[in-house]
C-alpha cells in the first residue's frame, strides 16, 4: 500500500518548536517533491513549503519564512518540517503530499499532487 504518514504534531505553547515528519510507505521518495499544506478550522488548505526531489530548492510562504525549515533525507524515505518560534495562528491540520516531478521543481498545484497522508494536529497555544 503506498502512503505517507505524518508524525510529530500535539501541542506546543506559543514561541515552541516542533518538528513534523512525513514518511512513505509503499514507494520511494526520491524523484518526488514533496509539499507540506495545512488547514486551519473553517478555513481553506494552504500551501506551506514545499522540497525538490533532491532538496536543492525549497519555497516557503510568506506567513512561515524565517520559522519553518523544510528538509528531507531519501536514505529514511523522509521530510521534516522544523516549525520554530510557534504561533497560535500555525494551528492547523499539517498534510504532507507528494508528485513525481523533475529535479528542479520543488511545488506543484495541490490537485496534481498524487499522494497525500492522513494529516496531524499542531496546536499552538498556552
Amino acid at each position: 500500500q503506498l502512503q505517507l504518514v505524518e508524525s510529530g504534531g500535539g501541542l506546543v505553547q506559543p514561541g515552541g518548536s516542533l518538528r513534523l515528519s512525513c514518511a512513505a510507505s509503499g514507494f520511494t521518495l526520491g524523484g518526488y517533491s514533496i509539499g507540506w499544506f495545512r488547514q486551519a478550522p473553517g478555513k481553506e488548505r494552504d500551501g506551506v513549503s514545499c522540497i525538490s526531489s533532491t532538496g536543492s530548492t525549497t519555497y516557503y510562504s510568506d506567513s512561515v519564512k524565517g520559522r519553518f525549515t523544510i528538509s528531507r533525507d531519501n536514505a529514511k524515505n523522509t521530510v521534516y518540517l522544523q516549525m520554530n518560534s510557534l504561533k497560535p495562528e500555525d494551528t492547523a491540520v499539517y498534510y504532507c503530499a507528494a508528485v513525481k516531478s523533475p529535479f528542479f521543481r520543488a511545488c506543484a498545484a495541490e490537485r496534481d499532487y498524487d499522494y497525500w497522508g492522513q494529516g496531524i494536529q499542531v496546536t499552538v497555544s498556552s
